[in-house]
């Protein structure tokens, strides 16, 4: 026993011929809009005119048929007038019957031509040929059940042949040209979401690099704290000057902190379209007060390297002081009470091979040392922040028994 089985993929051969087109926008289902009003309407009142104006040639041309010949012409003819308002949903089956009728009737021309353009606008090409060619073929015996006593059988065919020929062109060309204003303003939709899409991926990237910039900051100064508050802890004996010094750093931190924790909160709550101008972002130029801070807080800090720090880029710069400000945090971290050297060196090379050397150096902490909590993620985003800036950054212990980060920036003049 066979099975006759149709899958969406493949379509029975009935649907495709008398159903709406699948390529059709409308799909010939939708509502129609007023231009298809207009549309109908004009093709109504254009079908009617025609018929009109055949009954008075075949009257004048005293060629009329017999009064049932005559009725029935009319009947279909109003009939195919009727069905125009149906057209698109079964455009090729009713090509089919005008094509057919027009084997007896005079009237009905009109109305064969709106459903030949209307194939050629709905239908595929190979479909618009293939009813063109049956109505040219369908005319000769017509002509012969009707003939024309003003044109020979040639004439008829060729005048035939040619309107026939026409009207599919120009359905075909229509059919062109609204696929192409479609797609076109497909293409316009997709470019204007996509770019969209390109301007909220910006903003998050940047949202993302402002909160990671915040990240940097808020562990120095929660590490700052850290340092503070383990001074006060373990220093019993200290002078009520000192502890009140104490106390204000940590107070002067704490709110710097807080006020960076909320910038970072409101950078990561503002809705996509907000513009909001960025904090201003340090340079190599501070890189001596990131020191002197970390001095404060009680850290035995050298730096040195003798480059020109005003002249570094602003770029390079702020990728420079951001390895050593988390430098810093990890050598109170994971190493407390150890000196820490920085050095920042290097210069501009017209050949391109200049470049910014920043180095942080602490000793290995000796013995289990309490580190403080971290995310884990500070050498992995000091590695990016280098290579995003075009360097490398290269860190792990040294055979003197330093714990050594070393980066590389380019610097041109």
């Amino acid at each position: 026993m066979t099975v006759n089985q149709t899958s969406p993929d493949h379509p029975s051969l009935l649907p495709a011929l008398f159903l709406a087109d699948p390529d059709d926008v409308r799909g010939g289902r939708a509502p129609r809009s007023t231009r298809d009003w207009i549309t109908d309407v004009l093709a109504f009142l254009f079908s009617v005119g025609i018929a009109v104006l055949m009954y008075w040639l075949v009257r004048y041309q005293n060629r009329a048929p017999g009064p049932a010949h005559d009725a029935l012409d009319l009947g279909y003819t109003a009939v195919l007038c009727a069905a125009l308002w149906w057209r698109r949903r079964w455009p090729v089956a009713l090509a089919l019957v005008s094509a057919l009728g027009g084997l007896f009737s005079a009237y009905s021309v009109g109305a064969s031509m709106v459903y030949l353009f209307t194939v050629a606008v709905h239908r595929r090409s190979p479909v618009a040929v293939a009813i063109a060619v049956l109505s040219i073929v369908l005319s000769v015996p017509g002509y012969l059940i009707n003939p024309d006593p003003t044109a020979s059988l040639p004439e008829s065919m060729a005048w035939a042949a040619g309107a026939i020929l026409v009207i599919t062109a120009w359905g075909m060309f229509a059919r062109a040209r609204r696929q192409l204003i479609f797609s076109l303003r497909d293409r316009a939709l997709r470019a204007e979401h996509e770019q969209q899409l390109r301007a909220d991926q910006a903003r998050r990237a940047e949202r993302a690099r402002i909160a990671r910039e915040m990240h940097d900051v808020l562990a120095h100064r929660i590490s700052l704290l850290s340092t503070y508050a383990g001074a006060l802890e373990y220093r019993k004996g200290a002078s009520p000057e000192e502890v009140a010094q104490a106390a204000g750093v940590i107070r002067a931190s704490a709110h710097r902190a807080l006020e960076d924790l909320r910038e970072v909160i409101g950078v990561l709550r503002a809705d996509a379209g907000d513009d909001a101008p960025d904090r201003p972002q340090p340079t190599a130029a501070d890189l001596p007060t990131l020191v002197e801070e970390s001095r404060r807080a009680g850290s035995r800090v050298t730096f040195g390297g003798g480059a020109d720090l005003d002249a570094v880029p602003e770029a390079v710069g702020r990728a420079a002081y951001r390895i050593v400000q988390e430098g810093l945090t990890n050598a109170r971290k994971h190493a407390p009470g150890t000196a820490v050297t920085v050095e920042v060196g290097g210069g501009p090379a017209e050949d391109g091979a200049g470049g910014l050397t920043v180095e942080v150096r602490n000793r290995m902490p000796v013995g289990g040392v309490t580190a403080l909590p971290g995310a884990g993620m500070g050498l992995v985003g000091m590695a990016e922040r280098a290579s995003l800036a075009g360097g490398t950054l290269e860190c792990g212990p040294t055979p003197d028994g330093d714990f050594s980060l070393r980066a590389w920036l380019p610097w041109s003049p």
